[in-house]
């Protein structure tokens, strides 16, 4: 198959397996969809959404997270790594957030990127999740996943990124960002699969022999 080919048969596979996903991470709002991405960095979507089930009882807009302060943000949040800096960055962005949006979110990914502790990939998923808006976030598993199945060489997550918005459609990459995820968490993990062992693999490289080593986002 030739890259375009791998991609749509990708897309259909993928939209067979996971029709109409949904995010991980519980939220309730554009602000605590912001945090719990944050918190996301180096942690599972499942610790993540055990500590902001209490953190956003008590705090589910930047006013609110402000007057808990650091000490207090830290206390709920402990469990997630690097939990210091997250209880840091949490408290600086609410603050940012008060004085130059009004408590709002900004729904422009350059915007959001200039907030503590949100990166590129943080401020692409709030995007495409809450304001629905073009983005393709890229995460380990979806950079991981674009070299074994040929869709880009994996020198950067930017690159990867950038092939992978000209393969499909911009109305799909949400899901699509979703869905690649699903993929590789279930059957085309790093060490669950090494370019030659999952159904995905097998059938866009049936005579591939050698194992795929893949560069890390």
């Amino acid at each position: 198959m030739r890259k375009k080919e791998r991609a749509l048969f990708i897309e259909k596979k993928l939209n067979e397996l996971y029709p109409n996903p949904k995010a991980p991470l519980s939220h309730s709002n554009a602000f605590t969809l912001l945090i719990a991405v944050l918190l996301s960095a180096q942690t599972t979507d499942k610790r993540v959404n055990i500590v902001t089930k209490e953190l956003f009882k008590a705090a589910d807009n930047p006013k609110k997270m402000l007057k808990l302060g650091e000490k207090q943000v830290y206390d709920y949040i402990k469990t997630c790594g690097l939990a210091p800096k997250k209880a840091k960055a949490i408290i600086a962005t609410s603050e940012i957030l008060i004085k130059k949006y009004k408590g709002r979110v900004p729904d422009e990914i350059e915007l959001l990127e200039e907030l503590p502790g949100v990166g590129h990939k943080t401020a692409s998923v709030v995007v495409s999740e809450f304001f629905n808006k073009p983005a393709f976030p890229v995460d380990t598993h979806i950079h991981r996943l674009a070299q074994r199945w040929g869709l880009s060489n994996g020198k950067s997550v930017s690159k990867t990124e950038e092939d992978l918005k000209s393969l499909f459609e911009d109305n799909k990459w949400g899901e699509l960002h979703l869905q690649f995820i699903f993929y590789g968490r279930a059957y085309c993990s790093a060490r669950g699969c090494d370019g030659t062992l999952c159904f995905m693999c097998k059938s866009l490289y049936p005579n591939r022999k050698n194992k795929i080593k893949t560069t890390k986002a």
